[in-house]
């Protein structure tokens, strides 16, 4: 297939999988949600979620979910390494991840390693495109990503078991069990993953004309998570979230003679959470407990490192009254105490406190008002004052109309503050503003939404040069970021035939004000595709995913760029109805044998395999 027909099949199937679970059973079960907020105040903007359905059809690390199902846009250091995002045209610590409703962007550099998280150990992932500072405070400002545990309070014993084997020597397993009432919802699971991760690279890369391998890449990942909800009455519910992992990960080597070096990182992050539902008026108070740590060994065989860690204390209290019956109001205050140690930044303290006021008025069915407004308080900085204003209208069935308006903010860092030497305690947050419009149509299976934004982010941190040649992070940079997300869904059935094509496409232009160059390592344009067919027990699945090229140098130089990329999957399996699945399948990742990287110097994985046990009981 060359490469123009690849190019033109990819915008004809640009698509994400956005299937729900079908269940036989049309009684509404009780399902208590993790973050209510993200349902109630998101009616002006685009939120993507994915189901348990489509996770498993994915590898099981969040990059490799993410990166196939939405228009964000990864960066790794190979397969299986560090990955940061950008959304939007925004740097890798400018989106927030969002656990059960709290923030959980790493409080040492501000970003989330999304190849440390496994999808499957969530309920959905959501993907919230746009502002998101009033309710989540720092870096909700290309979008934020939800990962959710929901718990049910009806009569369930379920087991889920999901086992991979692939190329390279690569397993997973993944358990999960779900037992409740109407009183008590428990929900006990643990994955691990690991790769040798020694895959040949494609003849493109070679070292001084022989054939190299990904060396010194091995991984393993392994979380442990608890959620327990007790119904007290009908009004009162207590829950409990907990998770703990430790992700023991080689750096791949860029070189035949670099040294060989490791890193080990790990987070333990529990939540309790009181639910009160007084009819007109509701409470929620947060409890959290967050601890985050990492090892870096320069040379695997000397047991010399360096290391940071942080803890957290959070506690949040969200009012809600009902004026009247179209119009609610949430007042929510909240506390944040990180104590961080480290090599390179000592012991130092941050203690921040924030108020926010939440409005939600729904006019009539068609139309939907939200209002948000959110101060922060600390010694550390300056917090600007955040807003969020949004309404949704529907003209008829065919088309809804979103407008979403919003100042967001990202705070500094422990290592942007503290790090010696070089760190700066005289620093701003960044700040933002940004608007967009949506536009859904819906006609009889098709959905189209249009998503129009900009964004303007002044006060950009940047590490530069300073004295001595010191590096020290300052607020040089003032960047627009603006462009175009287009989703498509189509799903039909034939008879026993079930058929569906999604897409979607993102253009972005992210440039410096002042140089009026695009941002390195943000593409201009990003692609997915996916073609799935069904029928009785068999299912197919086709993937496709378009990356543009991307700069990595400030100065856009063109002789320093990553080329643009095509990445095909396709997969199948079948279910031999044995307990409630019994589900075997195949997976062809990579298929046209694509030679590419995301980062200068580090190539991924060729054409490789990996099969799947998924069984319930």
């Amino acid at each position: 297939m060359t490469l123009k027909i690849r190019f033109t099949f990819c915008f004809l199937l640009l698509c994400q999988i956005i299937l729900a679970q079908h269940d036989s059973i049309t009684k509404l079960k009780e399902v208590v949600v993790s973050d209510n907020n993200l349902k109630k105040y998101s009616d002006s903007q685009s939120v993507l979620k994915l189901s348990d359905s489509i996770i498993n059809k994915n590898e099981a690390l969040l990059t490799d979910l993410l990166k196939f199902n939405s228009t964000l846009y990864f960066k790794e250091y190979g397969r299986g390494m560090l990955s940061t995002v950008s959304f939007r045209g925004t740097t890798s610590s400018q989106t927030a991840v969002i656990w059960n409703g709290i923030n959980i962007n790493s409080q040492m550099n501000g970003s989330t390693d999304f190849n440390t998280i496994s999808g499957s150990d969530y309920n959905s992932v959501s993907v919230k495109a746009g502002g998101g500072g009033v309710i989540y405070g720092s870096g909700a400002i290309g979008g934020t990503i939800h990962l959710n545990n929901d718990l049910s309070f009806y009569n369930r014993f379920e087991s889920d078991l999901k086992l991979d084997y692939g190329s390279f020597n690569t397993i997973g397993i993944n358990y999960k069990t779900n037992i409740s009432n109407k009183k008590w919802s428990a929900q006990i699971g643990f994955s691990n993953n690991s790769s040798a991760n020694d895959y040949k690279y494609i003849n493109k890369y070679t070292w001084k004309g022989e054939q190299r391998w990904n060396r010194n890449g091995e991984y393993n990942i392994f979380t442990m998570s608890a959620n327990l909800g007790y119904k007290l009455n009908a009004k009162n519910t207590l829950k409990l979230y907990s998770q703990t992992s430790n992700t023991d990960r080689n750096t791949s080597l860029i070189t035949e003679t670099e040294t060989p070096s490791k890193y080990i990182n790990g987070f333990n992050r529990n939540l309790l959470e009181y639910n009160g539902d007084f009819g007109t008026f509701t409470t929620n108070f947060k409890t959290a407990y967050i601890f985050e740590n990492y090892q870096y060994y320069a040379d695997n065989a000397i047991n010399n490192y360096t290391y940071g860690k942080t803890e957290s204390l959070i506690a949040k209290a969200d009012l809600g009254y009902t004026l009247f019956k179209s119009t609610q109001v949430n007042g929510i205050i909240d506390y944040n105490k990180t104590t961080g140690t480290g090599s390179g930044f000592g012991t130092n303290t941050r203690e921040i406190s924030s108020a926010s006021l939440l409005v939600k008025q729904d006019i009539s069915a068609s139309w939907k008002n939200e209002f948000g407004v959110r101060k922060e308080f600390t010694d550390n900085y300056k917090s600007p004052v955040l807003f969020s204003l949004g309404s949704s209208y529907q003209f008829g069935k065919l088309y809804n109309l979103k407008l979403n308006l919003s100042r967001n903010f990202r705070i500094p860092t422990f290592n942007d503050l503290y790090w010696e030497p070089g760190g700066n305690r005289n620093l701003k947050p960044e700040s933002s503003y940004q608007a967009e419009v949506g536009n859904v149509f819906t006609f009889s299976n098709i959905t189209l939404t249009q998503t129009f934004y900009y964004i303007k982010i002044k006060d950009l941190l940047q590490w530069v040069p300073g004295k001595n040649g010191i590096w020290t992070p300052q607020n040089t940079d003032k960047v627009n970021s603006y462009g175009a997300e287009t989703l498509l869904s189509w799903k039909k059935q034939f008879g026993k035939n079930i058929l569906a094509v999604n897409a979607a496409y993102a253009h972005t232009i992210s440039e410096n004000i002042d140089t009026k160059k695009q941002l390195f390592f943000v593409p201009f344009d990003k692609a997915t595709a996916a073609v799935v067919y069904s029928r009785n027990r068999i299912s197919a699945n086709y993937q496709f995913l378009y990356n543009g090229f991307v700069y990595t140098r400030a100065d856009n130089d063109p002789d320093e760029i990553i080329n643009d990329y095509m990445i095909s999957n396709i997969g199948i399996d079948y279910d031999f109805k044995f307990l409630e699945t019994f589900k075997l399948g195949l997976q062809v990742l990579n298929l046209f044998n694509e030679a590419y990287e995301s980062l200068e110097n580090r190539p991924m994985a060729g054409r490789n395999f990996n099969m799947y046990l998924i069984l319930k009981f």
